[in-house]
């Protein structure tokens, strides 16, 4: 076994004001030819949480947590956070990491499940970051996608029950259940198993929840008209659920998303939240499993089987624990 002496935290990052927001948003479609005219729509939506984004709140909490676990747990490991997006960026903290002295570290990346702008990308810009310091640059391993694991599973759980406890007692029953995860070009989607794992994840959710009845749906969509995308669309969905007789209360629940960013707190908590209020439906959203107690301790244990390269590695359902490496034709470029 390799010996690995820290741990890299890696996220997408998120403006953290004002002056942020379009530097920001050129970083993250940097080579995309998005049309300006999208550009300064997105930059409107930050302008509603004065330019600043949760996520980098949310991870910095995240960090904390695990280096209160870690320490209670006596696993002596540095932990360190760098963004694909914006600071602390990936080049800075593995720099940082090598004046510290770190040869070889694991990385938890913040997306439980595998895509290319999901796990791919992730991997990419941590090689690209290495590449960039050079000889000096630290190797790092990223440790396997998580959706299956029970700690994800059992976070997601205790969230959304906590969800449907703000439904009127003697209306929980007939509420409806609706997973929302962040759509991709069909193309994109078909080079990898992102939406078998979505699927393996809500049902590993609703039953624990003893719910029979769910739905899985799409949300944030961009790009041309023309090009086809994931669906169904959380909008129309909700449109549809209006008109179903006896259809009063909605969970949402970002099964697709690990921390709180602007894809939940404007597109479910300001965009959906308002079509809910014109459709008369009442919708309670779910918060993310990142930051729960069982999933800062899922991450220990992620890291601590690397670590003894234990061969029972804990996963539900059917597909199994993911490999380490990823195959070289997973979430292949479109």
């Amino acid at each position: 076994m390799p010996d690995y002496d820290a741990l890299l935290l890696v996220s997408f990052g998120g403006p953290e004001g004002p002056d942020d927001v379009e530097p920001f948003l050129k970083n993250v479609t940097q080579g995309k030819n998005v049309p300006p005219e999208r550009l300064a729509e997105v930059a409107r939506h930050y302008e509603l949480f004065n330019g600043v984004s949760p996520i980098n709140t949310q991870n910095r909490a995240l960090l904390a947590a695990l280096v209160n676990e870690f320490r209670t747990h006596q696993l002596d490991l540095p932990i360190y956070w760098g963004n694909r997006h914006w600071h602390p960026r990936l080049v800075d903290t593995l720099r940082e990491m090598a004046d510290d002295g770190v040869r070889r570290a694991l990385a938890f990346v913040t997306s439980a499940f595998g895509s290319p702008p999901g796990c791919r990308q992730y991997r990419e810009a941590i090689e690209a970051a290495r590449a960039a310091l050079g000889i000096e640059a630290p190797e790092v391993d990223k440790l396997r996608l998580f959706f299956n694991h029970p700690g994800f599973i059992e976070a997601v759980v205790d969230r959304v029950t906590r969800a449907f406890e703000q439904v009127p007692e003697q209306r929980r029953t007939a509420a409806r259940l609706v997973y929302t995860a962040h759509s991709l070009p069909v193309a994109m989607a078909e080079t990898c198993r992102y939406r078998e794992q979505l699927d393996e994840v809500c049902r590993l959710v609703s039953e624990r929840l003893e719910r029979a009845d769910w739905d899985l749906v799409y949300q944030s969509r961009s790009g041309p008209p023309s090009q086809p995308w994931l669906e169904p669309a959380l909008s129309g969905h909700l449109r549809g659920l209006a008109e179903q007789s006896g259809v009063e209360d909605v969970v949402v629940v970002p099964i697709g998303f690990v921390c709180e960013h602007m894809e939940t707190v404007y597109d479910l908590d300001v965009e959906a939240q308002s079509l809910c209020d014109e459709l008369e439906l009442n919708m309670v959203r779910a918060s993310v499993a990142g930051g729960h107690p069982r999933f800062v301790q899922m991450i220990r244990e992620l890291v601590e089987e690397r670590l003894s390269d234990a061969t029972d590695r804990p996963a539900l359902g059917n597909l199994g624990p993911w490999p380490d490496q990823c195959p070289d034709d997973c979430c292949r470029p479109t």
